[in-house]
């Protein structure tokens, strides 16, 4: 009884992750790279919170913060929480408000950068 409730839970927990982003689908599809605007950001599978920021000799670097289980992302690479990534300049996307309340950061499992978006404070 007790693996079970156990197993429903994580269940749960799982689409109530994939949900939270859901809403914004087409947000997520709809984002090109600034420096390449016929390429697209990617999606949620490439996108982690990144909430922290700080400037540093004139570069941006994001630190991630990202606590959605990445099974429920499109079983997305896992890129742990106080990981910093810096940013280069030409990857800050400043064309687009920002639904998700969190600021974005769009990554490759080698973690290149393909876009940086800003919360918009929603």
């Amino acid at each position: 009884m007790r693996l079970a409730a156990l197993i429903l839970l994580a269940m749960t927990s799982l689409a109530i992750a994939h949900d939270e982003d859901h809403a914004n689908d087409e947000w997520y599809q709809s984002l090109m790279q600034p420096d390449n605007p016929t390429m697209a950001c990617c999606g949620i599978a490439d996108a982690y919170w990144a909430d922290k920021f700080f400037v540093k000799d004139g570069k941006t670097f994001a630190v991630v913060t990202d606590d959605r289980p990445d099974a429920a992302l499109h079983n997305r690479p896992h890129v742990p929480n106080g990981t910093i990534i810096e940013v280069p300049p030409n990857k800050l996307k400043w064309d687009r408000s920002n639904p998700t309340g969190h600021t974005i950061i769009f990554l490759t499992r080698n973690k290149y950068v393909y876009c940086y978006v800003q919360s918009t404070g929603i």
